[in-house]
């Protein structure tokens, strides 16, 4: 018979036992989760597909190499390719990606053929043969061509179609063909600069689009635009703000035809005013031949120039990819007026450098501008609360209602003088001066018109005139909002000065606020940007301001 003492070490070591092999088990567990994690950043990195992971994909989705069904795994934002985890080295060396730049023997044609992707093809997409649906079997089937997008049944799938030119599809207008960079880059070498006879740079409609995303914009639908405009274009024409800045992603234009390339941005105003500014860089470099017009796709909080220029207030997914690029092919060139705005300390005329702004929507002093510095204050403190507009305009709603019951900006009026053209404004009792040079204002808000029951001087956005409005603070800034009440209306000017004469003031350019000392503040035109319009988009009374 075993004694006492034998029973409890044999109980001690089961208990041991029972609290280790769960503990080892996790460890081997997290060590190889972190080995395979290890080995797919090494593929990553080293592959020519710009491949993501996904823990759940948005569609039935099969591995290319397998067949196999899997919920998650691997794709190619480029080509589509989709890959489970143990697959992917080997479809990361059997499949190819789509090419930028045609190499060796191909670099000197004028086409490429089709190239072909088994399997996972968009939903709802037809045979070009058959005109029948494809991808409606559950398994591995059926080809999409990642450049023209056309999608072909496996029966239907014939030789002919597998070396046949690939047309690029319904934006073959927009893509930029990759033996098209071969052979610029070429003629650079041999330094020849007679690009006209180049295909398509002959072709009668050929305007290529840059798209220009800004992933930290808003709502951060940026990250999966990129990959969508990739599947549909050459993934060159597709840049990323966070990691390229504009004014170098911009300098592909000067490969591209004169007066032809459509720049689409991806962002908030800020990030428009971001590309505008690079855009002028290319003016001073003796580059004004190849500036591109611009369009925006609306992703941060105010959007207001994408409103007044037609792209409508906001975008959160409820458009497909495909309608956008149609809409930047239909759109009409139009200019927009951008205005310099000089900041001067008062005292410091000798000393210190006035700061100098870029506007290209509004400037303001008073409450909108105390609004948006206690924004910008709690968004760099937790900066990860700020990644959905609904609670940006939220926080604005809060700090506009905490205005109405302190009001720390009345008695403005007494505090500066206005000038416009050189001539004194006689100031009523105000919180707030706003200076406009876009129709609409405060996320939507058509300020210079109000309620539309009074007569007003028509306003415009390439007329060379600023429109200046007073108000009596955020409650009536919330009036004026909701078509309740009428602005100040202080007039229409070429040039604005105003001087701030005593204590410090709340001033934002384009939604970027500061606290301002005394000072003077003169406002004068600077250039005009050339936008595209989409007119699509535009209300009622866009209509007919646009008309008049």
């Amino acid at each position: 018979m075993e004694g006492p003492g034998g029973a409890d070490w044999r109980l001690a070591l089961w208990t041991l036992f029972s609290v280790l092999l769960p503990v080892l088990i996790t460890a081997w567990c997290s060590f190889q989760r972190s080995r395979r994690q290890l080995l797919i950043r090494d593929i990553f990195r080293k592959s020519k597909h710009d491949w993501h992971y996904t823990d759940l994909f948005g569609q039935p989705s099969y591995c290319c190499v397998c067949a196999q069904h899997m919920l998650r795994g691997a794709f190619c934002g480029c080509c589509g390719l989709r890959a489970s985890e143990r697959c992917l080295k080997k479809a990361d060396q059997r499949f190819l990606c789509k090419e930028i730049m045609t190499r060796g023997a191909g670099a000197a044609q004028s086409s490429i053929p089709h190239h072909w992707v088994r399997g996972n093809v968009p939903l709802c997409s037809c045979c070009v043969v058959c005109k029948q649906q494809c991808g409606t079997q559950p398994k591995l089937c059926d080809y999409r061509c990642a450049w023209c997008q056309y999608t072909v049944h496996d029966e239907c799938m014939v030789d002919c179609l597998r070396t046949e030119e690939c047309t690029f599809g319904e934006f073959k207008d927009l893509i930029i063909p990759p033996y098209y960079l071969s052979t610029i880059n070429q003629m650079r070498k041999d330094k020849k600069t007679s690009y006209e006879k180049v295909v398509p740079y002959c072709r009668k409609h050929w305007m290529p689009v840059i798209i220009l995303a800004n992933t930290r914009s808003g709502n951060n639908m940026g990250e999966t635009l990129l990959g969508e405009f990739k599947m549909l274009l050459n993934p060159v024409q597709v840049f990323d703000l966070s990691k390229i800045a504009p004014a170098k992603a911009l300098q592909l234009c000067t490969l591209l035809p004169c007066n032809a390339v459509r720049v689409l941005v991806c962002g908030g105003d800020g990030t428009v005013g971001w590309v505008l500014d690079a855009i002028d860089e290319m003016k001073i470099k003796g580059q004004e031949r190849y500036i591109p017009q611009v369009a925006i796709l609306p992703l941060g909080t105010g959007n207001d120039l994408s409103n007044t220029l037609g792209w409508g207030a906001g975008y959160a997914g409820e458009v497909p990819v495909e309608q956008i690029l149609r809409n930047v092919m239909e759109a009409d060139g139009i200019k927009l007026d951008r205005w310099k705005v000089q900041v001067t300390n008062k005292g410091y005329y000798n000393l210190r450098k006035p700061k100098v702004f870029t506007m290209n929507n509004y400037f303001s002093i008073g409450p909108d501008a105390l609004m948006a510095l206690n924004f910008h204050a709690h968004r760099e403190k937790t900066p990860s609360l700020f990644s959905s507009r609904i609670i940006n305009k939220a926080v604005y709603f809060f700090y506009g209602t905490k205005d109405c019951l302190v009001q720390e900006c009345k008695d403005l009026n007494k505090k500066v003088e206005l000038e416009l053209d050189g001539e004194r404004i006689e100031l009523p009792n105000l919180e707030g001066i706003i200076v406009l040079n876009i129709g609409y204002w405060g996320g939507g808000c058509r300020l210079w018109e109000g309620m539309g029951d009074e007569p007003y001087p028509l306003a415009r956005h390439d007329d060379g005139l600023l429109e200046v409005v007073g108000v009596h603070g955020s409650f009536h800034c919330a009036q004026i909002q909701v078509k309740l009440a009428n602005p100040v209306r202080l007039g229409q000017a070429h040039t604005v000065r105003l001087i701030l004469k005593s204590s410090k003031m709340p001033m934002q350019v384009d939604g970027e606020p500061w606290a301002q000392g005394p000072c003077t503040v003169t406002i004068t035109h600077k250039t005009h940007a050339l936008m595209l319009y989409h007119s699509g988009e535009q209300t009622d009374d866009d209509a007919s301001s646009l008309s008049e």
